[in-house]
């Protein structure tokens, strides 16, 4: 007999390792690979605060940060340029530029050394000689401090320090190109040169000024609201440094052909202070636009810049008086662009201060979940050594995890660590479930918020509805699938995150949404899909002819709604919008036991009749209305949506269960298919009891069985999954079930061969690509991430509902810093 003993939360303060490094691997540059902690995902974010900010570098076919350099989130190069100076020889440890060199015996690629990441931070460290580089990208994720949160900036600190014990000469440079503004590259820019506000002509001696000095570059000709392979074609990069750094002796600026620059830098340690006159695309004489710090000789340097494209107006945004352009929420806290810079790099060590509160809190929050919530397995004996797991081994493995658990894997097949029993599928074996937990949801923060603006209201506000001009509106962008504005079945998956992070972003997300439908600006009796066809446009469909998803986007705003409340006990904001969620729920009591021929949130997959997941949706969604007509004080109505949603949801388990009674199907009478049941996860988030705990011990029970190597198929049809949805089912499972789903995902972002952005969607097979089949989808840098933060939206309802609140009140900052 196995002693019982519990294995214990694992402290997030180790490291996790997803395998062994392979020693022998070597990136372009001849470099062993860095160590990654907490994994190595696809891609790190570099600076990422907007739709439109979001510089990513791809650790892709051994790559890193010196040899993939830069790119925008759908994968296009973006010029960032960074090189150190020690005793003469100077080190690339950001971009590629000195390819375009010729061979310059004092230039070398600094050799990376580690690459870790959490919730605000990407940091890289590396070799240059006697000293070590570390570059510190900062875009810090503060969700209940809206001022700081609506800057669309983000910070890049490079410091250096010795090895060696002793002081050497040091000279630090960096540059941005013209091609963060323009997709083309035979579109003209323009570009600027500015000590605070003023524009300054490259006369200027900067060294001992305490000044911030920027440059700002926009296209010659642009258009508001409108993109181009989703860049837009308005507004301006921003690139801002001081030369009031400790122990800096001399600062110099310099525009001009970005090989000419850095060739400059490298051979003289300086700048020319010149801005260059000549206007151009980013494909003539590619133009760059540099700053170099002088140290002089010192054990160690420091040099803080900061970095982001800067939209102003923001959103286009439709209201009973017209068409407004909406101003950035940044301007209600700091006044204009150059105020906002201004704040936001002094603001360096505060928002360090901030952004490790709230890192320090989510890593107590998982702690906390684990604690309480551990997979009831025991062992006798420690974890041993992690083994290799490959695809591409030859070995068979017959082992036993850390659990006393025996498993098998045959590295040449998809099946995946299987229990040698019953050959259902086992967690990872040898990978703590907390730390992968973490490696997950701090990747995805960045990537969440990312997706979002926050604006000022509309001056003109929307009929029949009241516009607080106090608190903003909250814009997401469904980066990479089809660009729409608020659609509303991106932002369903996403609420976890944020219920767990601030429920009132939540709100100002869905008001807009509301604004335009009881403005009666949207003709149908059901919830729109969208609040506007391309982004920044949120112009609604005054047509009607949206994306037709009538149960799915209905049961969403029902259930969205409901959600905020319980997370922030504000009734007053259900009872505002009572009217139209009866229209929508009406709308479910019509449709949603048999929602016919439509598609659900996983419109990829394409429409199918009588889907069993969307039609618990819409269950589940009237069930949701009961307790909101109960808030609405309407006790008939309550009563009435509870009844129905009772007898929909016993009619659909006989429609919606295979005839072996061991898991749901896909489709009504379609036996032996699945799909994951994700939508039942609100009836236990958010306490309704409509779903019986019979119904999820059986998914739980059956999951394992059809799970392969990256986790568990989204349906019987395909392959491929989805991260966010794998997340929201795992919070349904038991403990020993929701491990597997966790550590698959964990071991899928270590292992997988997609190159960008955290992709949701994936294949659970052969090395975890971008699904092909029936056709290509590439999902990149979604905010559906927010829904990894599944579990710990349970934490925080657990949390709130200590508190004895219904489940608790969330406190906002609008307030200026």
């Amino acid at each position: 007999m196995r002693a019982t003993t519990l294995v214990a939360a694992f402290a997030l303060s180790a490291t996790l390792v997803f395998g062994q490094l392979d020693v022998t691997a070597k990136d372009s540059n001849g470099n062993t690979l860095p160590a990654y902690s907490p994994s190595r995902p696809p891609a790190l974010p570099l600076a990422v605060r907007s739709p439109y900010t979001s510089a990513w570098t791809s650790t892709s076919g051994n790559g890193t940060l010196n040899t993939n350099g830069v790119i925008f989130w759908p994968g296009t190069p973006l010029g960032w340029e960074g090189i150190v100076t020690v005793d003469g020889t100077s080190y690339e440890y950001l971009g590629t530029g000195s390819s375009n060199l010729p061979t310059l015996p004092n230039l070398k690629p600094a050799v990376p050394l580690t690459v870790s990441y959490d919730s605000q931070y990407s940091n890289f460290t590396f070799s240059a000689g006697p000293m070590e580089i570390t570059a510190s990208f900062l875009s810090s994720v503060l969700p209940k401090d809206l001022c700081r949160t609506s800057i669309p900036l983000s910070y890049l600190t490079t410091s250096i320090r010795s090895t060696d014990n002793s002081s050497h000469s040091v000279q630090l440079y960096s540059d941005v190109n013209a091609a963060w503004v323009a997709y083309e590259n035979n579109v003209t820019t323009q570009w600027t040169f500015l000590d605070g506000s003023t524009p300054m002509n490259g006369s200027i001696n900067a060294t001992n000024s305490s000044s911030i000095y920027s440059w700002f570059i926009q296209l010659e000709n642009a258009y508001e609201f409108a993109e181009e392979y989703d860049k837009p074609l308005w507004g301006n990069l921003t690139y801002s440094t001081s030369s009031n750094f400790s122990g800096s002796t001399n600062f110099t600026y310099q525009s001009g052909y970005s090989s000419n620059l850095q060739y400059q830098f490298v051979m003289e340690h300086s700048l020319l202070d010149f801005v260059d006159p000549d206007y151009r695309p980013f494909g003539t004489r590619d133009p760059a636009f540099a700053f170099a710090h002088d140290f002089g000789t010192v054990p160690s340097a420091s040099v803080m810049y900061t970095i982001g494209e800067v939209q102003q107006p923001s959103i286009r945004y439709l209201t009973s008086q017209g068409v407004e352009s909406l101003q950035p929420w940044w301007t209600q806290c700091y006044g204009d662009v150059f105020q906002m810079i201004n704040f936001h790099f002094n603001d360096f060590s505060e928002t360090q201060l901030l952004a490790s509160n709230f890192e320090a809190q989510l890593k107590a929050d998982v702690d906390s979940y684990y604690s309480a919530n551990m997979a009831m397995v025991y062992s006798n004996s420690a974890a041993g050594p992690f083994p290799v797991y490959s695809n591409g081994s030859q070995t068979y493995t017959n082992g036993t995890d850390q659990y006393g658990d025996q498993y098998i894997f045959d590295p040449n097949n998809m099946y995946g660590f299987l229990n040698p029993n019953n050959f259902s599928g086992v967690p990872i074996p040898d990978i703590e479930e907390a730390q992968a937990y973490y490696s997950i949801v701090a990747l995805s923060t960045r990537q969440i918020m990312g997706a979002y603006v926050l604006t000022v209201p509309p001056s003109g506000g929307c009929s029949n509805t009241s516009v607080n001009m106090s608190e903003p509106l909250f814009f997401q962008k469904e980066i990479s699938s089809d660009g729409n504005v608020n659609t509303v079945d991106v932002l369903y998956p996403a609420m976890p995150f944020f219920l767990y992070a601030n429920p009132e972003l939540l709100r100002y997300s869905l008001e807009p949404l509301f604004q335009n439908q009881e403005g009666g600006f949207y003709p149908n009796g059901y919830s729109m899909h969208d609040l506007g066809t391309n982004f920044p446009n949120a112009t609604g469909h005054v047509e009607g002819n949206d994306e037709y998803m009538p149960v799915e986007e209905s049961g969403n705003m029902i259930l969205m709604t409901l959600a905020y409340y319980k997370f922030s006990n504000n009734s007053a904001f259900v009872q505002q919008h009572y009217a139209k969620l009866q229209e929508w729920a009406s709308y479910l009591i019509q449709y949603s036991l048999l929602p016919g021929l439509q598609v659900s949130t996983d419109d990829f997959a394409g429409a199918l009749v009588n889907q069993t997941n969307l039609a618990i949706k819409g269950i589940v969604g009237i069930q949701a209305m009961s307790f909101i007509s109960a808030l609405a004080n309407d006790s008939f109505g309550s009563q009435n949506y509870s009844r129905t949603a009772t007898s929909f949801y016993e009619q659909w388990e006989s429609f919606a269960i295979d005839p072996s009674e061991k898991h749901t199907i896909l489709a009504y009478q379609w036996r032996s298919t699945y799909s994951l049941l994700y939508n039942i996860y609100p009836d236990l988030l958010l306490d309704l009891n409509l779903i019986p705990d019979s119904l999820y011990d059986m998914q739980s029970t059956y999951y394992p069985t059809v799970s392969q190597v990256f986790g568990i198929p989204l349906d019987s049809r395909h392959s491929y999954t989805k991260s966010d949805e794998s997340m929201w089912t795992a919070a349904t499972c038991t403990p020993e079930t929701r491990r597997l789903f966790v550590n698959a995902l964990g071991y899928w972002l270590n292992e997988t061969t997609t190159q960008y952005a955290f992709t949701d969607l994936y294949d659970t097979i052969d090395m975890g690509a971008y699904p092909v089949s029936p056709t290509p989808v590439t999902f990149i840098a979604r905010p559906v991430v927010g829904g990894h933060f599944s579990l710990l939206a349970l934490e925080r309802k657990g949390q709130l509902g200590s508190l004895g609140t219904g489940f608790g009140s969330s406190e906002n900052s609008t307030t200026l810093p």
